[in-house]
This record gives C-alpha cells, structure tokens and sequence, in this order.
C-alpha cells in the first residue's frame, strides 16, 4: 500500500469524516447518520461456499479480501430505526473494475453474515423442528440481515473516467438480454465533478479537501478558493491527505493536531518566493564577478590563468565564457 493510500484510508477512519460522506451521498449534507452511532467492523471480508444438499459439507476453499474501512450503525428516520453496514472504498487514482470490486466486497458481507447466522443456530442448538430449506442452508424464514452500503471516495483531481454500472463494463445491446442480466452501480464521489454548492454541504473537513483536490491543477482556482475560505483549519489528517495527494510541499507534524492549510500554503508560497531571490541575488553576484574578471583580462590588467583561478575554472572553460557574449 502506498503512502497516499495509507493516508486517506487513515483519514476516512475517523468517524466524523465518514459520517459526513455518507450524509452527503444520501441525505444530501443533512446530519442523519450519527458519528457517535458508527462501530468500527472487522474489515476482512470472508465467504466459504455452502453446501448443495444435505448430504454435501462445504468446501474448505476459504474467499478472502480485504475493504478499506467497514462499519455499522443505526439510523433513525420517523422513529424507525434502521441497522445498516457502511463501507468505504477510497481510490487515488481510477480503477476501472470498480462496479466489479465492490460488488465482490458486498457479496462477501452478505455471505459472511448468513454464515454467522447459520453459525448461531448450530451453537444454540435450536436446528430442530425447522424444514429442509431452512436445515440445508442454516438460514431460517424469519432471518433477516443487514443492509451494505459502499461507497468509493475518489482522492484525485482527474475526473473519473470509469464504469459506473456493471453493465457499463459489458459489450451487450441487446435490451432482451439486459433484462435478464443483473446490474450493479457504484456510488462515487468524485471531486471534479462537486460544485461549490456541492463542497458546502460537507460538514468535516472532508469539503475542503475534495475542494483543494478540485483545484489543485489549476493555480488560479486554487489560489481563489483559498482566498475565499481565508481559514482552513483542519486536522493533520486531513493536511496530510492534501500533502501527499496534490504534492503540495507543506509542512504537516506527526500526530493528531491542527493545521491552517491556508497559512500553510500561504507561508509555503513566501518562503519559495525568498528562496527565488535569494537565488536569484546569488546568480546575479556571481555573473557580476564573472564579468569583472573577463573585463580585466581583455584589459591586460589580470593574466587568464588567474582569473580562471578566481572564478573556480580551468582556462579552457574560460576562454570559453570569454568568447561567448554573456545573456
């Protein structure tokens, strides 16, 4: 895992920012799903195959992956309350797989979740009296389990190029057959495409930096959106997102804390500019010198050997220099 991963998979870890992704995707910024409610869930994804009839174990063949950030929570509508599984997919860069991927990751969920559920009834010991179907499979008439949402959280400036839907992948036209082939859509954010309304219904920090994001390719668009947000502070996190994401050189301290990132940048651009001077004074100083020891040996007031010395170069490359006409 690269380091720009590992810093957005840590950065959506926290509750808040994944609360508020989740409440822009489906509530449209509205503050429903809860930080404090979110449980953090085993991430590894598990499925053993199960068996066909009754007189057939299941194989031992064990599927296997591994999400990004999985967890579970209740959500409170007109008094009913609902229990539901939140995943998070986060992409640096376009994975055009994706409908694929997730779809995966989902089955998974569920099938791990039937197991644990069939799991349950053996130890419980509460098998009998129940019909073939429900014996077979472990899973009883009156099971139910909880709904997957997963989203993919697109850390980069391009805009997102690929399939949405499965069948987006597929090279199939005709709508008799499409009509019997099951489809699978993604839910993405994706920073190019976030309007400045769109920014304003995040209320982490998780709006600004798909804001920064955005416009990192485009110095003017930047440079405004910061000017228009004058104070950008934000966890370390999330500045570290931003670092690694649009290589922005900024200073970012280990550990948790908070960061301006509109200071940061703005003290980021000074300093460069003192360094271009600096440079800039140093360049000058030596053509300067350079100068003065051409003009003294056209003059026959100093012999070429010597200054060649004084400018740290041998005759040859100064002779060079001296027939050349200086820029």
């Amino acid at each position: 895992m690269g380091m720009a991963d590992t810093v957005t998979k840590e950065y959506m870890r926290g509750n808040k920012v994944f609360a508020d992704a989740f409440n822009y995707l489906i509530y449209d910024g509205e503050q429903v799903v809860k930080p404090a409610l979110l449980q953090e869930l085993d991430t590894t994804e598990i499925a053993i195959p199960f068996a066909l009839d009754e007189n057939e174990s299941p194989t031992e063949d064990v599927v296997q992956k591994y999400r990004d950030v999985l967890k579970s929570t209740v959500i409170m509508q007109d008094s009913r309350a609902s229990y539901i599984l939140l995943g998070v997919e986060n992409q640096t860069e376009i994975h055009y797989a994706m409908p694929v991927r997730n779809i995966i990751y989902d089955a998974l969920q569920y099938g791990k979740q039937v197991s644990e559920v069939a799991k349950r009834h053996k130890n419980q010991g509460d098998r009998k009296g129940h019909n073939k179907g429900e014996y077979l499979s472990g899973f009883y008439k009156e099971d139910r389990i909880r709904p997957v949402v997963t989203l993919v959280v697109h850390f980069g400036a391009d805009e997102w190029d690929g399939p949405l839907s499965l069948r987006e992948m597929m090279d199939l036209e005709d709508e008799k057959l499409l009509e019997y082939v099951q489809d699978y859509r993604i839910f993405l954010i994706d920073p190019y495409k976030l309007t400045k309304a769109d920014l304003k219904k995040f209320s982490s920090s998780l709006g600004d930096v798909l804001g920064y994001i955005k416009y990192s390719k485009d110095k003017k668009a930047l440079s405004k959106f910061l000017n228009d947000s004058q104070v950008m502070v934000m966890d370390n996190d999330a500045a570290r997102v931003i670092r690694d994401i649009t290589n922005t050189p900024i200073y970012v301290p280990d550990g948790k804390g908070e960061i301006d990132m509109c200071k940061a940048v703005r003290d980021m651009i000074d300093e460069s500019k003192q360094e271009g001077i600096a440079v800039g004074k140093a360049e000058g100083k030596a053509e300067g010198k350079l100068i003065t020891l051409i003009d003294l040996v056209r003059d026959n007031s100093l012999n070429i050997e010597k200054a060649a010395a004084k400018a740290n170069m041998t005759v040859e490359q100064f002779e060079k220099i001296m027939n050349q006409p200086l820029e």
